[in-house]
Parts: C-alpha cells; structure tokens; sequence
C-alpha cells in the first residue's frame, strides 16, 4: 500500500528531475545561441560551453514569471587571448548577449 510519505518522495524527486531537465535545455539553448553568436562575430568559443552563473525569477513582457539565466562563456579573436562573454536567458529565449571589447585582426 502506498503511503501519503512515499507519494510525497515520489512527488518532490519527480519536481527536481523536472526542473533538472528544464535546467539542461536552457543550458543547451544558451550554448546554440552562443555558438551562432561568436559565429557572426567572427570570433572563436573557447572551450566550446556555457557556464551557469546565476538564475533568478522574472515577468516577461506578457507578466508571466519565467527563470531568468546568466551564463558566461569565452571567446577569443585571434587564438592568442581569451575574453569574457555573458549570455542572459528568459525562459528559453535569448535576452541578451555580452561580450568584452576584443583585438580585431
């Protein structure tokens, strides 16, 4: 028989395994996104990763509450230097890229 305990264990590792894959797509989302970035700007994504520096939660323009993600990341101009980038997720989506000024060959 099934006690209102193991349903409520049930429910909270149900709730992590959740938000952990939620966790993994925006983390995956950021990396695309920061990949295409560096790609336009004609730079280098060392390390090829995104890593997660802070999450909080915020209204998107419509009011819904949402997660909002800041990731760093570095890049590089010339192979030689390695700069500081920052990308900033609204639920999936991209709010923002930042990137430190950088040597243009």
């Amino acid at each position: 028989m099934l006690e209102l305990g193991d349903l409520l264990i049930f429910i909270l590792v149900a709730a992590f395994l959740m938000l952990w894959w939620n966790a993994q797509g925006a983390k995956q989302a950021a990396l695309v996104a920061t990949r295409r970035h560096c790609k336009k700007m004609d730079v280098m994504l060392l390390d090829d990763s995104v890593a997660l520096r802070g999450f909080w939660l915020k209204r998107d323009r419509k009011g819904s509450l949402r997660i909002w993600r800041s990731y760093t990341f570095e890049f590089s101009s010339t192979g030689h230097e390695r700069y500081a980038g920052q990308i900033v997720l609204l639920g999936l989506g991209v709010e923002n890229i930042l990137m430190e000024p950088y040597r243009i060959n």
